[in-house]
């Protein structure tokens, strides 16, 4: 039902009893709570049963806090493995505010998380950071701020070797394989007969780090954190029979390779095919994407991936690059609740985001202005608490979901626009400071 202003009752009622004040970025996170550390590794260790979960530690014996661990980010299930790893170790995490709001804020305080905004520069998060480290804790932190969308990583931003620097505690990684595979973003059914592995490794440390340039520490971190879970998989010849498979991929392979056409893509089943050209590709059960049988330049499915990418980049390039849609909008102030703002107006282009809405609380609608040089990136996902795909936009205070109203909208495309937009951007600043 819906009242005269076209909302729903139910929105309205929400309304009446939403709590807008903001997230306190600065409260100081606790420690995890000590008595429930027993359940929290005896709950990891239920979660990864039957996966084969092998953790193999170089370099650190002797380690002790504090130390920052920088962990490569698959799926849901990076969050049973860190604990395991730094067994016996308590530890903070960097988490986002939709962990909060669903879990509930009290205890994702006691299990350690320090709760952020993705893609927003948050000087509260570095003190918070900082204050773990004083008091000789341990800071988890996954740089690539989102699960990966096809087993390959996403770039490192250069702000975390400044913050590794600028702390000078020993750097740690962690990279895990399966995760992606077992659980993909893109159809977060478990398939069955992925094996698990994680690998702890000192990569810097405290004294070395303050002799060092960002430069060299970035690679370091970056070289370490890269992955490629596809070829991981066919390297080790590890069999996914899961008759879903594929279903679901089209949401990161949206782009037809045969007639180039956005948007045209669906799945089914260990298949994926285009609705306009009738193009069909199979996915093995090693991962390879094959077309009538046989292997083809998108056989890795990575392949496809960068090929999109490079497409969006000549779409910017060319200058024919837009997006001018109409957006369902819910806005996540705090840890309590989402507040929905109706529908507003989103464009992207070479001068950034612009969203047009009314936000709650407002009479008039108003217009937030995101340009490519404060974000290098953007949150994207593909079926967002089963709602469909959606973008997020950040203030330090607000998160905006952003829900298309069209079918001429697909969230990695935006993605790759908003990374090349910034790179740009940074390029035509330094050009111009020479």
């Amino acid at each position: 039902m819906k009242n005269n202003n076209g909302q729903s009752e139910l929105t309205v009622r929400k309304r009446k009893n939403i709590n807008t004040k903001p997230f306190d970025r600065f409260r100081i996170p606790p420690k995890q709570n000590f008595f429930l550390m027993p359940l929290i590794w005896l709950l990891c260790r239920l979660f990864t049963l039957g996966t084969g979960l092998k953790i193999n530690k170089v370099n650190m014996k002797g380690v002790k806090p504090p130390f920052i661990v920088l962990g490569s980010h698959h799926a849901w299930m990076d969050f049973y493995v860190t604990p395991l790893a730094l067994f016996p170790y308590r530890a903070n995490y960097v988490s986002e505010l939709e962990g909060f709001e669903f879990f509930g804020e009290w205890i994702y305080r006691q299990i350690g998380c320090l709760g952020t905004r993705k893609f927003v520069n948050d000087i509260a998060l570095v003190q918070n950071i900082k204050r773990v480290l004083d008091r000789k804790g341990i800071i988890v932190i996954y740089p690539e701020a989102r699960y990966a969308n096809v087993g390959t990583n996403t770039d490192i931003p250069l702000s975390v070797s400044k913050m590794a620097k600028k702390f000078g505690v020993p750097v740690v990684g962690l990279n895990m394989h399966g995760n992606y595979l077992q659980s993909p973003i893109w159809n977060t059914r478990k398939r069955k007969g992925v094996k698990l592995e994680a690998e702890l490794r000192m990569l810097i440390q405290g004294e070395e780090i303050k002799g060092m340039t960002l430069e060299d520490i970035h690679k370091t971190i970056s070289g370490y954190l890269s992955y490629d879970e596809y070829q991981w998989q066919y390297d080790k010849k590890m069999a996914i029979s899961s008759s879903f498979r594929a279903e679901g991929l089209h949401k990161a392979l949206y782009r037809c390779p045969e007639c180039e056409t956005d948007y045209s893509t669906d799945s089914s089943g260990a298949e994926i095919f285009c609705k306009k050209c009738g193009s069909r590709y199979y996915m093995n059960e090693y991962g390879r994407m094959l077309k009538d049988g046989a292997e083809n330049r998108f056989s890795h499915i990575p392949s496809w991936y960068e090929w999109e990418r490079s497409c969006v980049h000549r779409e910017i390039d060319e200058g024919t690059y837009s997006l001018d849609t109409e957006v369902r909008i819910h806005a996540l102030p705090n840890a309590v609740n989402f507040i929905s703002c109706g529908t507003g107006r989103l464009i992207h282009n070479k001068n950034g985001f612009s969203l047009t809405f009314r936000d709650y609380g407002d009479e008039e609608e108003k217009t937030l202005e995101f340009p490519p040089s404060s974000m290098i990136s953007v949150h994207t996902e593909y079926d967002y608490r089963k709602m469909g795909q959606c973008i997020t936009l950040s203030t330090l205070d607000n998160t905006y979901f952003l829900f298309p109203n069209s079918s001429e909208f697909n969230a990695t495309k935006i993605q790759f626009a908003t990374e090349y937009l910034y790179r740009l951007s940074q390029k035509n600043s330094s050009e111009s400071s020479v």
